[in-house]
């Protein structure tokens, strides 16, 4: 049997648990905290590994082995990694309370609403867009991703970071709430146990029934009453229904809306739970896609300016929206598709526009593929009777970068 003891916010297992050990593994600092006998194995946890191969050894002979863990060590912990090789039912977990608990703890705030997401030896992009998503997130840092990285990637996103490190420590604890722009400017050590990224605004949201992000929409591609717009300058319900297929919004992507207009395309991938930039040239159009943001209890980050110069400033999206653009259009697409991971959607209502999105898709090395959407909506007329009322037909086109083939190449 091999045992697994979480450590907790800093306190060391009890000296029974771990009477019999023949092998003790954990960090450093979970093996400095215990007395063992002399006797018994010890080994620190670097590359995983190794370690298991000595855990293995031990386990054939039927000797008893017991790894010291942070917090929970099944919540984005070193269980899944021993489930795996040894089978659950091998492991004796004992889990102790995790640093994100403690973290909302030390605030005063519950935490069944939070989305957790690790940026320990992933990558950091996605905690990122899951923090400029969501109002209450949890990261769990590690080296090159810690509170500094992450509040320089967030400093246009008003959220607030409370860093805590140490936690359980009475003599080093720390909780420190700071501006994203703050985290980036300090150092802060290897003791970091979470981050909170916090929109205080929002931070206190209704009672809960699912846990975490929580469900998503119950339906998408809106009515077109359902947005503020001008004059019917907006993303017709059956263009946005096929866009958001094509975009995939999820939660830790990055979406552009470019030419975003009422954003209601903005509105309805952060209700899918994607990070979302909106770029809109009027200074009224900036106002109304904040009004709709709010309005649905999502956040986007709207840019005041004009494509393609306003995205100079941005982080890489996974997808992209493309709804405006003029005779720019095409100058837009292939900075779009420049710079997209994943695909780029254009809606256009002049035919004359299509071929040049295309070349540029094509320029870009995107597979293209598009279609004319036409539909007539049902329309009650006097007397108790209906007719179909056509809308104004729209192109709607989009690329997807094409895989980068693995054949050849060194791994």
């Amino acid at each position: 049997m091999i045992t697994v003891i979480g450590t907790g916010t800093g306190s060391p297992p009890a000296p029974e648990e771990l009477a019999g050990a023949e092998l003790v593994v954990g960090g450093r600092r979970h093996l400095d905290a215990v007395r063992l006998p002399e006797a018994v194995e010890r080994i620190v946890l670097g590359p995983l590994a190794p370690a298991l191969e000595t855990i293995a050894e031990y386990d054939a002979k039927d000797r008893a082995v017991t790894v010291l863990a942070s917090g929970d060590p099944g919540f984005f912990g070193i269980v899944r990694a021993l489930a795996e090789r040894f089978g659950a039912e091998r492991l004796d977990v004992r889990p102790g309370v995790p640093s994100v608990a403690t973290a909302f703890a030390r605030l005063g705030l519950a935490w069944d609403d939070a989305v957790v997401v690790s940026a320990h030896g992933r990558e950091l992009r996605t905690a990122v867009n899951v923090c400029r998503a969501h109002p209450k997130v949890a990261v769990l840092t590690g080296p090159g991703a810690g509170p500094a990285e992450l509040g320089a990637a967030l400093r246009r996103s008003g959220r607030v970071l409370v860093v805590a490190s140490a936690l359980g420590d009475p003599e080093c604890e720390r909780v420190v709430r700071v501006s994203a722009a703050g985290a980036a400017e300090r150092e802060w050590g290897t003791a970091v146990s979470v981050v909170l990224c916090l929109d205080e605004s929002r931070v206190l949201g209704p009672v809960r029934t699912l846990a975490g992000r929580g469900a998503g929409p119950a339906g998408w591609a809106l009515a077109e009453g359902d947005f503020a717009h001008r004059d019917s300058m907006i993303t017709k319900f059956e263009v946005r229904a096929l866009a958001l297929a094509r975009l995939g919004p999820r939660p830790g992507d990055l979406v552009w809306d470019v030419g975003s207009g009422s954003g209601s395309v903005a509105v309805e991938c952060a209700r899918l739970g994607a990070a979302v930039s909106a770029v809109e040239r009027s200074a009224d159009g900036v106002e109304r896609i904040r009004a709709n943001a709010a309005a649905h209890g999502v956040y986007v980050d709207v840019v005041h300016g004009g494509a393609p110069d306003a995205l100079g400033g941005l982080d890489d999206p996974d997808a992209v929206f493309v709804g405006g653009g003029g005779r720019e259009l095409a100058d837009i697409v292939g900075e779009c598709a420049r710079r997209a991971r994943r695909t780029v959607v254009v809606a256009m209502a002049a035919l004359d526009r299509v071929p040049a999105a295309r070349a540029a898709f094509l320029d870009a090395g995107y597979d293209v593929d598009g279609v004319l959407l036409q539909s007539s909506r049902l329309t009650p007329l006097p007397g108790d009777v209906t007719r179909l009322a056509a809308t104004n037909p729209v192109f709607l086109l989009w690329g997807v970068r094409t895989p980068v083939s693995s054949e050849g190449v060194d791994r």
